[in-house]
């Protein structure tokens, strides 16, 4: 199990670092973050650099990378912002990789040349009101009709849901159905008849728009079935475990970026006639919070290690999730601490770092569930 990064990993991570220092500063970042405006322009400078195209297959029109180059791509991208992660993380999770894991071998040529080449954005259409972390209470359904299904049902806080090329949907297809069963993934383009899509407001991560989905018999096409017919619960699963990853990427390098950020802090602000760092709370406090990225990155890598090695997985994803996002959490709640006033300035990025923080222990699963999913692994 070998960690280090090769050098083509690491000019990789060198021309993410160029191209967001030229598209996405850190005034840019703020200025986004301020009139919530989504940097979508994003994708085709990701395409430019082949970061798309990294684990699709030669055959589908990519380069057939490792996933640990993704994992190394995702975490300098959260580092810089978490809208440019975000950006990147859904693309290839809720989209390409589905699409490569479970989709048709048509859907694999037609579908797949085209994320490597940014022309396709997905949204993962999952949470019900009355449905979330329990997935399997969803009760959007699909009806059998000449040609494909009419959905009808509703969907809340689906990310990037407006700006979707496809809104890979869990639907009920079997009716009296119940749990896991009977449950099919629909690929829907945003713009369907019957689709009707109001945007939320949050608390943070302002740049990656939520939205409240009806569908009121939309029709969606057999060819837009992604999987078999009845088997979209365990697909969804497999969906689930690379955005879990791309998730717990991106807060990783969200939280190195906090804590270089009070780093710099400290070793610059003066009280009492001495600089913040050389106090030795400050230190052991900054000491634990890097422990704890650390930590995270290893289980991240780890994971990353697991998936290039095509082996079962879903433990080590919910442990790296939940580790990423409650590390996350720490390491920026501390940093407003440290910082002050500086932290909970508008003009600064603690406190954008701080509230985006807060998704991420529920989003895409809840942490509860991520026990109880490593509690069942454990064969408990």
């Amino acid at each position: 199990m070998d960690f280090s990064i090769d050098p083509e990993q690491r000019a990789l991570l060198d021309s993410i670092d160029r191209m967001m220092a030229t598209h996405l500063p850190p005034d840019e970042v703020r200025r986004r973050d301020a009139a919530h405006e989504p940097p979508d322009f994003l994708l085709k400078e990701y395409a430019k650099l082949g970061l798309l195209a990294i684990p699709i297959p030669e055959q589908y029109g990519g380069l057939g990378g490792s996933w640990m180059t993704v994992a190394l791509a995702n975490e300098r991208l959260g580092y810089h912002a978490a809208m440019a992660a975000s950006i990147f993380g859904t693309t290839l999770g809720f989209g390409g990789m589905s699409i490569l894991t479970y989709g048709s071998e048509a859907q694999k040529r037609s579908l797949l040349p085209r994320v490597a080449n940014g022309e396709l954005r997905f949204a993962l259409g999952l949470t019900e009101p009355g449905a979330g972390t329990d997935a399997g209470a969803l009760t959007t359904r699909g009806e059998r009709v000449a040609g494909g299904w009419k959905v009808t049902g509703r969907k809340t806080w689906i990310s990037n849901a407006k700006t979707a090329s496809y809104i890979v949907t869990a639907c009920r297809t079997e009716a009296g159905s119940q749990g896991g069963r009977g449950i099919s993934m629909l690929m829907i383009p945003p713009d369907t008849p019957g689709v009707h899509m109001t945007q939320l407001n949050k608390v943070g991560n302002n740049c990656l728009t939520s939205w409240d989905i009806a569908f009121d018999e939309a029709f969606v096409p057999e060819d837009n079935l992604l999987g078999q017919e009845g088997g979209g619960f365990r697909n969804l699963m497999s969906t689930l475990q690379f955005s879990r990853s791309g998730q717990a990427s991106s807060a990783t390098g969200q939280s190195q970026r906090a804590v270089d950020i009070v780093v710099a802090h400290v070793k610059e602000r003066v009280q009492f006639g001495r600089t913040l760092s050389s106090f030795q709370s400050i230190q052991h406090r900054l000491a634990d919070m890097q422990t704890r990225v650390d930590q995270t990155r290893l289980m991240l890598y780890r994971l990353a290690w697991l998936v290039d090695q095509g082996e079962r997985c879903r433990k080590e994803a919910a442990q790296a999730k939940m580790l990423a996002s409650e590390c996350l959490q720490y390491v920026t709640d501390h940093g407003m601490q440290m910082l002050g006033s500086f932290g909970y300035s508008m003009e600064g990025d603690m406190q954008r770092l701080w509230r985006d923080s807060r998704l991420y222990t529920f989003g895409e699963g809840a942490n509860e569930i991520q026990r109880e999913l490593i509690a069942r692994e454990m064969g408990l």
